[in-house]
């Protein structure tokens, strides 16, 4: 297929590109992150975490120039269910069954089970860009699939997508941003009194439980370590009574091929680890992923998951930790509300102009809930 001056392919495995070739078009992208890169991504297909026969199909659109350099591409699935999106559009499939039409499959540009903000467009420049949503919109016309999904792209990428005949979607995540502070102290001095002693008190309840806690950066992870991690995880599925979405494999993988962007905290009581949570690193920005316990100790996922973060980002002068998905909780503990974008195209009118419209009103909402946030700033004063 050609998309003016430069050639298409849809690639199923990235292999089929190249990590050199992969990898450079990511150093391009102001919007780039660590999930974006060749090794996460090849990782997560790899182990069969995000594959055909876990409902994830790599469709990979890459645009390649006159010279075979890779010139564009998007993360794309087809996918046939709504699980490990974390913009959920249940809703949207129930109401399709009901009228009896299939909604699965759809096409999906996302990182598997990562509600994180980055490039979706990636491209070399403007004219690639532009000819990598044309693309996109053909082979969504000529697909069977119900409908495209592009979630977690920066708001100029949305906007991009919105003049391509997307409907955009907002919603709200809450980030920890680091304007410098010294130490922990220093940053505890900028809550409110409140908030400030709830910290310290969540702090020495762990401390009075006879916890201690390790940090091990990925250049120093075992197998042994990764696989208690994954202990941990899993327990976490377990105890919601639900399936994990990662396995052992993908952990081992990213372990090898991006140590120096990982960290795990662990948890010890009486010598013998009791909880973990990884997290995932540039010198830029700390993003939280995972965590599990094989015993309660209270308020340690607190510390495990957010005051030892906190700490490593002061001592590594890093400017911001996102936390995760949705949490409410967050912003006791000093994250404050940031706005996320996600685009949405409905084969069906009928169905378009029904989500449409429930856009429009969801979006009032947002805005009226980020106002209500900002009026709870945990802060003294206007902002950390």
């Amino acid at each position: 297929m050609t998309a003016g001056m430069f050639t298409t392919r849809i690639v199923a495995s990235l292999s089929e590109v190249g990590q050199a070739a992969w990898d450079e078009l990511l150093g391009l992208q102001a919007d780039a992150n660590p999930f974006l890169s060749f090794a996460f991504l090849h990782a997560l297909h790899e182990s069969g975490s995000a594959s055909e026969k876990s409902g994830w199909q790599p469709q990979y659109i890459t645009l390649w120039d006159e010279a075979e350099q890779l010139a564009a591409a998007l993360p794309l699935y087809v996918k046939y269910h709504s699980y490990g999106e974390y913009v959920f559009d249940w809703a949207w499939a129930d109401a399709y069954q009901r009228n009896g039409l299939e909604y699965y499959p759809k096409l999906l540009s996302a990182i598997p089970f990562t509600p994180v903000t980055g490039g979706r467009l990636l491209a070399r420049d403007d004219t690639a860009q532009a000819a990598l949503i044309k693309v996109l919109q053909s082979l969504r016309r000529d697909t069977q699939t119900s409908s495209t999904h592009i979630l977690y792209p920066p708001e100029q990428q949305a906007s991009a997508l919105q003049q391509a005949g997307f409907m955009l979607r907002s919603g709200v995540q809450f980030h920890w941003l680091n304007p410098g502070y010294r130490d922990f102290n220093q940053f505890l001095d900028t809550l409110e009194r409140k908030k400030r002693k709830n910290i310290i008190a969540e702090r020495r309840k762990v401390a009075e439980a006879g916890v201690s806690l390790r940090r091990i950066r990925g250049v120093d992870a075992s197998e042994a370590d990764w696989a208690f991690f994954n202990r941990c995880y899993a327990q976490t599925y377990a105890e919601h009574r639900s399936t994990p979405y990662l396995n052992l494999d993908f952990f081992l993988r990213i372990g090898v091929s991006m140590p120096q962007n990982i960290l795990l905290i662990v948890a010890e009581r009486d010598g013998r680890p009791i909880a973990s949570s990884l997290l995932i690193h540039t010198d830029k920005t700390l993003y939280g992923r995972y965590w599990g316990a094989l015993e309660f100790v209270p308020c340690l996922h607190f510390e495990t998951s957010y005051y030892q973060p906190l700490e490593f980002c002061i001592e590594q002068k890093i400017a911001c930790f996102e936390g995760g998905a949705q949490g409410e909780h967050k912003m006791a503990r000093g994250f404050l509300p940031q706005k996320t974008w996600s685009a949405h195209w409905l084969a069906h009118p009928g169905f378009a102009d029904a989500v449409a419209n429930f856009l429009e009103r969801e979006s009032d909402g947002i805005e009226s809930y980020m106002d209500e946030l900002n009026d709870r700033n945990p802060f003294r004063s206007a902002g950390p």
